[in-house]
């Protein structure tokens, strides 16, 4: 089992889903975890929690994240960005404040805080590890969901660029572009927002190639290869963890 023995890693939108599968992952090595917007962290599990809550879409809050993980642990080995909204925007209804809201929290939080776990890592002269999560529409997008894929798109560039732009301090950043994963989000979306009725999920899932959708925990196991030492030297790679091969039949 990959390792993130000994590490300090922050984690965005651990509050459930994805999030909260990739928190319960590291918790289970990692030294110490700061957490977003989660109610309760489990005592039981090996490792030390500080919870740090406040909107995203606030520029004053990534900031205070941060230095609230620093004054609790006084380092950031890691940083996961896993929070996000995926409000559905078109060009049929542009809307000008979603298109503010959406890039203020998918995109400009995880740049502030990705700046300050550099900065961090830096001072320090340390190695560190950064894993966006993003999405497969980056590629392009549903026509549904034009804003959203704007900026998931606008954070694997970022993504690319830190990577690059911090190789000789040792610093790696990867993202994780993810499609359909079982969540009670997506369950939710897919049965009652959209309408497609109770249980559609669960009665489509085995017409998937693998028999099944990619779930939280693979996300969680594969975010935890990549802060891990054991992915070193990866960085700069956004990897498509989906089924669905765009364009295919």
């Amino acid at each position: 089992m990959n390792s993130v023995e000994g590490k300090v890693i922050l984690v965005t939108g651990a509050a459930r889903g994805i999030g909260a599968a990739i928190a319960t992952r590291l918790s289970e090595t990692a030294e110490a975890l700061a957490l977003t917007d989660i109610a309760d962290f489990d005592p039981s599990l090996p490792c030390e929690a500080h919870v740090v809550r406040g909107d995203l879409g606030d520029p004053t809050v990534p900031p205070r994240f941060f230095q609230e993980t620093l004054a609790s642990f006084g380092r950031i080995d890691g940083l996961v960005n896993a929070a996000g909204l995926t409000t559905r925007g078109s060009f049929i209804s542009p809307d000008a404040a979603l298109f503010d809201r959406l890039f203020a929290v998918n995109t400009r939080a995880p740049f502030q805080l990705m700046g300050g776990a550099i900065a961090d890592m830096r001072a320090r002269a340390a190695p560190g590890s950064i894993v966006n999560i993003q999405s497969m529409n980056a590629h392009g997008g549903a026509p549904d969901l034009a804003i959203y894929s704007a900026t998931k798109g606008a954070l694997q560039t970022l993504t690319t660029n830190a990577a690059h732009a911090h190789l000789s301090d040792r610093i790696r950043v990867n993202g994780i572009n993810l499609g359909w994963v079982d969540t009670e989000t997506e369950r939710q979306l897919q049965e009652e927002t959209l309408g497609k009725g109770a249980g559609w999920m669960a009665e489509n899932a085995p017409k998937m190639p693998i028999g099944r959708y990619v779930s939280e925990d693979d996300a969680a196991r594969l975010a935890r290869y990549l802060l891990s030492d054991d992915s070193a030297p990866m960085t700069g790679v956004s990897l498509d963890l989906e089924q669905i091969v765009m364009g295919g039949l």
